[in-house]
């Protein structure tokens, strides 16, 4: 286990790095946004967009398939949207027979499949690109400058930062179980079961350990001043050329989006 993997930020000294994290962050919600409201099919347009994402990432200086294979990770959860390809009505593509069932997929319903994962794809190239060219405390106190909700703010920077805490945790637990099993032979180590319950003890010793770890955690910092509100300073002042790279790359989402309707 390797604590650091935790931190999906590149440092770098490119236009997007420099860029202001409110824009950026407001940019990322916005490429989002037309990336979910692009109607099913309109094929053109997700082109676009996997290009602008594309040329992002290339600004930043980060390398392309990097990018790709983090953004995999949407594809488990876009499955779950499999059931529209049956559910949809339209000229029949094939039947599957489960049983007593029979299920017939349809070309509507390929078509939307095809189109969530595709926004699926691309929203979370998205928030790799943000998070991979903005330092997260950065981020934080962007999401703080353009006034969210002050209890997501609070929850979202506890959660980024504690999140190494708990990995820490993890990995001591990890370490004392390695350093008292002895490794034998292939087949050693016990049944499934046996690792299931090992598992299972290791898990809840983890979540025992955190809720005693987060008491002391928050004992300490109301003893320091914590009042329910996450304080930092002031953010920059926004720069020209901030302005004029967020209305260009707001231009072009805005053609984007004509194109796809």
């Amino acid at each position: 286990m390797h604590i650091h993997l935790l931190d999906q930020y590149h440092t770098g000294r490119s236009p997007v790095h420099r860029l202001d994290a409110r824009v950026k962050l407001l940019l990322t919600l916005a490429f989002i946004l037309v990336a979910s409201l692009t109607p099913a099919g309109a094929w053109p347009a997700y082109l676009g967009l996997a290009l602008l994402a594309l040329g992002v990432t290339l600004a930043a200086g980060l390398p392309p398939l990097l990018v790709q294979r983090r953004a995999l990770v949407a594809l488990p959860f876009a499955l779950a949207a499999l059931t529209v390809l049956f559910t949809t009505e339209g000229r029949p593509l094939f039947t599957l027979s489960l049983g007593a069932w029979h299920l017939t997929a349809s070309e509507p319903g390929l078509i939307r499949f095809l189109s969530i994962l595709l926004k699926s794809w691309l929203a979370i190239q998205a928030a790799i690109l943000l998070a991979a060219t903005t330092p997260f405390p950065t981020l934080v106190v962007a999401m703080r400058a353009l006034h969210f909700p002050r209890l997501l703010v609070a929850i979202i920077a506890f959660m980024g930062r504690y999140l190494f805490v708990l990995a820490d945790e993890a990995l001591r637990l990890h370490r004392a179980r390695e350093a008292r099993s002895a490794v034998i032979g292939p087949g050693s180590g016990g049944s499934i079961a046996w690792r299931a319950r090992v598992t299972g003890g290791m898990v809840g010793n983890l979540f025992l350990r955190s809720v005693e770890r987060s008491e002391r955690i928050y004992n300490a910092m109301l003893a320091r001043g914590y009042r329910g509100e996450l304080r930092t300073l002031s953010p920059p002042r926004l720069r020209p050329a901030d302005g004029v790279l967020g209305l260009l790359f707001v231009t072009l989402l805005a053609l984007i989006a004509l194109l796809g309707w």
